[in-house]
């Protein structure tokens, strides 16, 4: 075979090589199975399940302020709400209902605000009544509840521990115990919110620093104590 033939023959059979590369680089791997998560330590077997539900009260509008019976009503939601960790409270007041509407949901606002709830966690909102007389206003908040898992179901053989693991129910009760004994479930799903620093406290902390004074607090001298050196 001569010189040319042989050059010749290589190049195609590279063209060949790096063709088939190219195809198998073009295809697509498979998608890797999903897997469960496996837990971080052997108590992480098992999980806390949290969900909300709306806790709600529909309270038809009044041209004369609210009724005995409505301020009952709310007196009794806001304290599910303070139970409930006190996250923001709904007013649902229908589109279409006029200025007595307007009154009323003004009126369940004052009334809440009276009742110690905030006013930031006030929201006021509308929702379509599709124009029917008389629509009810709709005052509620999410109410979270959390449910452990059930333990004891099945037991493990304890004398069988050639693979060193943990028995199949192991941080089965103090998870379920967790959810039974905490107090607001909300804090489960997502932690509360910060609240905001002393602005004024750190200028008067950052201003004796830069004097070069001493930053604590000062003495109390009621928390003075002392070791009496009467003999009995």
């Amino acid at each position: 075979m001569s010189s040319n033939r042989r050059a010749r023959a290589i190049r195609t059979v590279a063209i060949i090589a790096l063709a088939g590369l190219a195809a198998a680089c073009a295809t697509p791997k498979p998608p890797r199975p999903v897997t469960d998560r496996a837990g971080l330590t052997t108590t992480e077997q098992f999980s806390i399940h949290v969900s909300s539900q709306q806790d709600q009260i529909q309270l038809a509008p009044h041209a004369e302020g609210l009724s005995a019976a409505q301020r009952a009503a709310l007196a009794e939601l806001v304290e599910r709400w303070q139970d409930a960790g006190g996250g923001p409270i709904v007013i649902q007041t229908p589109s279409h209902g006029g200025g007595e509407t307007y009154r009323s949901a003004t009126n369940v606002e004052l009334e809440l605000a009276a009742l110690g709830v905030m006013e930031d966690r006030i929201k006021l909102v509308g929702y379509d009544s599709e124009d029917h007389p008389g629509s009810p206003i709709v005052v509620g908040f999410d109410h979270f509840t959390a449910k452990g898992p059930v333990c004891g179901r099945s037991w493990d053989n304890f004398t069988s521990t050639n693979e060193n693991k943990p028995d199949s129910n192991f941080g089965c009760a103090v998870t379920a115990n967790l959810a039974a004994l905490v107090a607001n479930p909300a804090d489960l799903a997502q932690p509360r919110p910060v609240d905001p620093a002393d602005a004024g406290r750190r200028e008067v902390v950052l201003g004796k620093y830069r004097a070069g004074q001493t930053t604590s607090s000062a003495k109390d001298e009621q928390a003075t104590g002392a070791i009496s050196n009467a003999i009995n």
